[in-house]
């Protein structure tokens, strides 16, 4: 729904160099060439490319990460940015046959091309004209595209998540470091009976800091030195 304007704007401004003749091309005039309705023109084809896409491209990326995944279950950077141009290789290539469509169906035809009035007419209109091999057209390079690009994509997003992650539900994200022990809740209370006063603040101080990964002071009372010395003495 967002990109396909962007992608048909892409693509007329990408073959806008083989038009020798006529105004020149530019994104505004594209715009105002096509309209808001055709800016939507091979919509159906960038749904049947765009959605494939994502329920090959996670699922092997989710797979990946736990392959690559420590003996702690950690990944690390490198591995992240590995299992996402992994992922990237199936999930490309595999959906070509609907970006050639797409591409048919955005690109402006010019005099003695082939024209097309929809996904199923323009699929039909390739295999008679030029066989099946026409529908894995430009396959290798969708691959050196979008691996890289989705790579770099989720590693950032992982590491942006690690980095500044508010943990809500008592979850971190699945890779992460392990969640350090917190220092407060560590702390003895002033006396083991007491169930109220410093040792309630502790468990409120503990799970602020559990919730949003704040590290408050340490400190300890002069309560807890002295119990702590008539214990050991």
């Amino acid at each position: 729904i967002f990109t396909n304007p962007l992608e048909i704007v892409k693509i007329r401004l990408q073959v806008a160099g083989e038009i020798t003749t006529g105004p020149r091309v530019s994104a505004l005039s594209v715009m105002k060439d096509l309209g808001l309705l055709g800016l939507y023109k091979g919509a159906k084809a960038c749904f049947l490319r765009d959605i494939p896409f994502s329920a090959i491209y996670f699922p092997v990326y989710a797979h990946s990460k736990l392959m690559l995944a420590d003996e702690n279950g950690h990944v690390g950077g490198l591995n992240l940015l590995a299992a996402g141009a992994v992922a990237g290789v199936p999930a490309a290539s595999l959906v070509t046959p609907a970006d050639v469509i797409k591409t048919r169906l955005q690109v402006a035809a010019r005099a003695g091309q082939t024209t097309y009035s929809g996904v199923i007419d323009c699929f039909g209109k390739i295999l008679r004209e030029e066989g099946p091999s026409a529908f894995w057209k430009g396959a290798a390079a969708r691959v050196f595209r979008s691996s890289p690009q989705f790579g770099v994509t989720l590693v950032t997003y992982e590491l942006l998540q690690r980095w500044f992650y508010v943990d809500f539900g008592g979850l971190k994200p699945s890779g992460s470091e392990p969640t350090p022990k917190t220092r407060i809740s560590d702390l003895p209370p002033v006396n083991p009976e007491h169930i109220g006063g410093y040792r309630l603040a502790t468990a409120t101080f503990a799970g602020i800091e559990n919730k949003f990964g704040l590290y408050l002071p340490k400190f300890r009372s002069s309560g807890t030195v002295a119990a702590q010395t008539k214990s050991s003495s």
